[in-house]
Parts: structure tokens; C-alpha cells; sequence
């Protein structure tokens, strides 16, 4: 199913920040199924020990047998841990709090920081377009195997006073792993979430994120939605719960802008 020319490799795509509660997981999920409604064939690779990616793509804990953590300590392949959610063309590698050990586990590993990036070879993953990658909130040892596996990183900034400064932090990361051992790394786009248009903050957040990021920022925004916040709890993308909500509309308009970004750097 997987094994196609090199041709048809995937982009990699990582979602990160540092900061937790700014949306990476949401994104994940709900961007996941945007791209699969697109008709693009599209992997998660659930990298968060709280496996929150996967329990909102419908997989219950009992159903994750094997995991990213069997991927990345066992030496498993992707293959044998893919599983298939309820949504056409989107498949989930889901994570169990075993990953919470990671770091500790493979601090001796030479390798550490290139597991993932091996673990996704051709033959891995030749059948899909796009593999997004939920990542930790924190710049541990998960966080760099997906900047190091991935073409790009995609960053959730949540509208809020302190959003800009912790974004510098991370930056600075990825200025770090490019030097050392992905030196085509690069920023997909930073994406506004909960945001409120009614909310001068959050007008000003986007002004200021506009002015000192320029065209690294979507136009899409993604509003602060009650029924976006529901849907997790019903183990559905909000494309499947409501869509036609607000929050729907915005990760449609989300995933077009990511896949003409992609067409422009073709």
C-alpha cells in the first residue's frame, strides 16, 4: 500500500510549540481531516504522551496495541502501528503515556534524534501526501526527532498577551536543528487559533504577529468555537461533528492555504 516511486514522497510536517493549550492537537486532528477532504492521503503520527491526538480520531486506548513509543524505543515498523480512523484517507500511529519515558530511555541512543526520521523511509510511508506530526508541549527529545524527520513545522500561536515571546524559544530550536542535523528545515506557517475578532487582544496579537512574521502567518484564523471544543469529547474532527461551524469553515480554509503553499514551492 505504501511503496511508491520516490517521486511521490510525502511532506512532513510538524506541529509544534512549546507552550501547552495553544491549539497543536486541534490542528493536528482537525487539519488531518481538512487535508483528507481535500482528497490528500494523510498520516498522524500521534508524538504526545498523552495521546490526546488519537483518542480525538476515535482510537480507544485498548485498540493501541502497538504505538509510537514501540516505533521509536522497539524499533517496530510504521507499518505494524498505522492504524485506520474514521475518516476516509486520514490513518492515525497513535501514542500511549509509555512515550512519556522517551528521553530517559534513549539518552544513551547515539541515534536519538534520528529514529523518527529512519523510521519513516519510502517504503514506510509512499502511500500518503502529508504526514502531520502532534508534538509535545515542550522542546524534548520528541519535539527534535519530528523537526529532524520533518520539511517543515507548522505553529499554532494562540491569541493571547504572551504569545509572541514564547515563540522565540522555539525559534531558536529550529535555528539549532537546522545547524545540526536537518538543514532543510523550514517554517510551514504560524496559524492565529482562538481567536476572537470581537477581542481587541486578539486583534492586536494578529497585528503584531503580522508585523514582525509577515507572510509566515495564514490568513485563516482559527475561532475561539464552542462546538470546536466539543468535538474531542466525541472522539470526531469537527469536519464529521458540525460542518458547517465556524471552526469546520476555518480548518477547510486552512488546509487550502497549506496545500497552495505547497503548490508555490513546488
Amino acid at each position: 500500500m505504501f511503496d511508491v516511486p520516490e517521486s511521490r514522497r510525502p511532506r512532513c510536517i510538524a506541529i509544534a510549540n512549546q507552550k501547552g493549550g495553544v491549539g497543536k492537537t486541534t490542528t493536528a486532528i482537525n487539519l488531518g481531516a481538512a487535508l483528507a477532504a481535500e482528497g490528500q492521503k494523510v498520516l498522524v503520527i500521534d508524538l504526545d504522551p498523552q495521546g490526546n491526538a488519537s483518542t480525538g480520531l476515535g482510537i480507544d486506548p485498548d485498540q493501541r496495541n502497538y504505538t509510537t513509543y514501540d516505533l521509536l524505543i522497539e524499533g517496530m515498523e510504521l507499518r505494524e502501528i498505522i492504524l485506520p480512523t474514521g475518516v476516509d484517507n486520514l490513518w492515525i500511529a497513535p501514542s500511549t503515556t509509555d512515550l512519556s519515558s522517551a528521553d530517559v530511555e534513549l539518552v544513551s541512543n547515539e541515534n536519538r534524534v534520528f529514529l523518527l526520521k529512519d523510521a519513516l523511509s519510502l517504503a514506510a510511508v509512499g502511500g500518503f501526501d502529508i504526514i502531520l506530526m502532534d508534538c509535545p508541549p515542550s522542546l524534548n527529545l520528541l519535539t527534535v526527532n519530528a523537526m529532524v524527520a520533518a520539511d517543515a513545522v507548522l505553529v499554532p500561536l494562540q491569541s493571547e498577551f504572551f504569545a509572541l515571546e514564547g515563540l522565540s524559544q522555539l525559534m531558536l530550536t529550529i535555528r539549532e536543528v537546522r545547524q545540526s542535523a536537518n538543514p532543510a528545515l523550514r517554517i510551514e506557517g504560524v496559524v492565529l487559533t482562538m481567536f476572537d475578532v470581537r477581542n481587541n487582544l486578539c486583534r492586536q496579537v494578529e497585528e503584531d504577529a503580522r508585523e514582525n512574521l509577515g507572510n509566515l502567518v495564514y490568513e485563516t484564523r482559527i475561532p475561539r468555537n464552542v462546538r470546536l471544543s466539543e468535538a474531542p469529547s466525541y472522539a470526531m474532527p469537527i469536519l464529521q461533528y458540525d460542518p458547517t461551524s465556524k471552526g469546520s469553515e476555518a480548518y477547510r480554509d486552512l488546509a487550502r492555504e497549506v496545500l497552495d503553499r505547497q503548490l508555490q514551492q513546488a
